[in-house]
């Protein structure tokens, strides 16, 4: 008997996914829920969990496959083979030889240039039964986070990377013993949150389900789990943080005082040790600051002509292309204008020379909630208002759901930062190095203006320009601001060039 596994719902308009990755494969033991694939769509990412309990006979639809929904994944074969996937407590169901044994559970490739990562959490404890490629643990890096796959089926004996632990690209994290193997449990308080079902069965939460609840600092107990038998999916989340954003934002961690702090603040205080992503966050911007001679100049900019433009075409541009028309294909198209006449913008120092670079590799800031990362739009030179835009929807999707590359994030030339969409109203962006010029974006406000003698409201927006004054002189930083702002006050300028 088999049974076969489907493209669910992906969502309302939403008719096709990728296939990013398969957990399982071919031959593989599987039990009722388990984890078999993820799907990526436009916006979402979606986990497609196993119907029943059994074993993988077949992949229809290979990694990097487009399907539609309701489309054939894989057939999972029932009946015989199923009881094999239940827990190994009887050390006879083993062969003799099995119990000795393990298989060591290693740092897997960090991506280029990385060395080091820390082991942020722990999906297992010591004795718990494993699945052959189930998820062990998380790692976060500079950059992305890891997630490690058990490499054989059996029980996790051994973990000698704990959760906060600093590990090289080569370092053991834990052992896997074979299944059946008797392993003293570890302490209580290290087991992580699973929930007791009411069938009475204990119910293991989706692994992106848990990055995402330590990540916003929600409780388990705050999520209602729709999947089979209370299992937490990544969906619920979303919903518990949209319904509660109060109580599922994260405590953030409060400085380090200078001095003493008394016993009744102190009990009221929480100590939380900063992400990898976050030290290195903060490490760049401070280098930044020690590196660069810094300086900030300002501008204004009205932005009816562009607003009114976009209102006149963006159910057009929609229409043949697939994707909206925002502000930012505007400032991005404007600022490659404004750097074509100031290049040195556009360059980075290098020891004693200057690289001047004959192309624009435009970095996006994107906020997301682990923190600050800069997509790059690679080649953005060459790229219309639709290309832009749909390179800008992309990149921002990945950078919320966490999907970034290393190599996404490195060799952008310039950077835009939009603070408005926060409300900010003025600000000096800090440079992103090497680069030597940032454009802060801000948010639009009527203002009366004087013109033509006459005082009228308009949309105005601040514009900020940080620049690295080492390669960059003041006149320079000026008239890419000024160029800047003359596109955008008047766009037509963009597609005669001038």
């Amino acid at each position: 008997m088999t049974t076969d596994i489907r493209v669910p719902t992906l969502g309302e308009s939403v008719t096709e996914a990728t296939v990013a990755t398969w957990f399982k494969k071919p031959g593989d033991i599987v039990a009722a829920d388990e984890m078999l694939c993820e799907l990526e769509t436009d916006k979402v990412t979606v986990e497609v969990p196993s119907p029943a309990a059994g074993t993988l006979a077949e992949i229809v639809a290979a990694e990097g496959s487009t399907v539609g929904v309701d489309a054939l994944l894989a057939t999972l074969s029932e009946g015989a083979a199923a009881p094999a996937e239940q827990p190994a407590a009887k050390p006879a169901a083993a062969a003799p030889a099995a119990s000795a044994e393990t298989v060591d559970v290693m740092v897997p490739s960090l991506g280029e240039s990385v060395t080091e990562a820390t082991v942020s959490t722990w999906f297992k404890k010591v004795g718990d039964t494993v699945a052959q490629d189930e998820m062990l643990c998380e790692l976060e890096t500079d950059k992305v986070s890891v997630e490690v796959p058990a490499p054989a089926a059996g029980v996790l004996a051994e973990i000698t990377a704990p959760e906060g632990s600093t590990v090289d690209a080569s370092a053991k994290l834990a052992v896997i013993a074979a299944a059946g193997t008797v392993v003293a449990a570890a302490p209580a308080a290290a087991a992580p949150a699973a929930v007791s079902a009411p069938s009475g069965k204990d119910v293991e939460d989706a692994p992106a389900a848990k990055k995402t609840m330590a990540e916003a600092g929600i409780s388990r107990d705050a999520v209602t789990g729709t999947g089979r038998d209370g299992r937490v999916m990544k969906e619920d989340v979303a919903k518990a943080l949209t319904a509660a954003p109060a109580a599922a934002a994260p405590v953030a961690a409060a400085p380090m005082p200078r001095a003493p702090v008394p016993a009744d603040d102190a009990a009221r205080e929480e100590r939380v040790k900063m992400t990898r992503l976050r030290q290195t966050i903060a490490r760049r911007l401070k280098d930044s600051q020690n590196t660069a001679a810094m300086l900030t100049t300002y501008n204004e900019v009205d932005m009816t002509g562009v607003m009114e433009l976009r209102n006149e075409y963006k159910d057009l541009f929609l229409k043949k292309h697939g994707v909206k028309l925002g502000f930012m294909s505007f400032f991005t198209k404007a600022c490659i204008h404004a750097l074509k006449e100031v290049p040195e913008v556009n360059a980075e120092i290098d020891g004693t020379d200057v690289v001047y670079k004959n192309f624009v590799h435009m970095g996006i800031a994107a906020g997301t909630p682990t923190g600050l990362v800069v997509p790059v739009i690679r080649d953005a030179d060459q790229m219309s208002f639709a290309e832009i835009e749909k390179a800008i929807a992309e990149k921002g999707a990945r950078a919320r759901d966490g999907k970034l590359s290393m190599a996404e994030m490195q060799g952008g030339s310039f950077t835009i930062s939009n603070g408005g969409v926060y409300g900010s109203l003025m600000s000096s962006p800090i440079l992103n190095p090497p680069q030597s010029g940032i454009l802060g974006m801000h948010k639009i406000q009527d203002r009366p203006m004087a013109i033509n003698g006459q005082v009228v409201i308009r949309p105005m927006m601040y514009l900020a320009l940080s620049y690295d004054h080492r390669i960059v002189d003041g006149k320079g930083a000026v008239t890419f601001l000024v160029r800047v702002k003359e596109a955008l006050e008047d766009p037509r300028r963009l597609l005669m060039d001038l």
